[in-house]
């Protein structure tokens, strides 16, 4: 008499469990296949990887030659230029 009483006692959570494989045995017989999102996609998956590459291989080579040719650091000349703005404050000091 046990068994029955412990079985009555978990009653929702066997509900909630047999609902949720329902529900997902549903997604999963509604849902696409696989390949099918891949075959729509494929476009936009290839030209972004290659763009990623393309980054990579431009971002490495060209940011190495211009810190060389600079003698400065990454970015350093950007930062100068935002921040203080030399060639500007300079042209200003001159019309004043």
């Amino acid at each position: 008499m046990i068994i029955p009483e412990r079985l009555l006692q978990y009653r929702y959570h066997f509900a909630a469990a047999i609902t949720a494989s329902a529900v997902l045995s549903l997604f999963l017989y509604v849902a696409p296949r696989l390949i099918t999102i891949l075959a729509y996609f494929w476009p936009l998956f290839a030209s972004t990887a290659v763009f990623l590459i393309l980054i990579v291989v431009f971002g490495g080579t060209v940011s190495h030659l211009a810190a060389d040719s600079q003698g400065e650091k990454e970015g350093e000349g950007l930062l100068d230029y935002v921040a203080e703005q030399p060639e500007y404050a300079e042209q200003s000091q001159e019309h004043e």
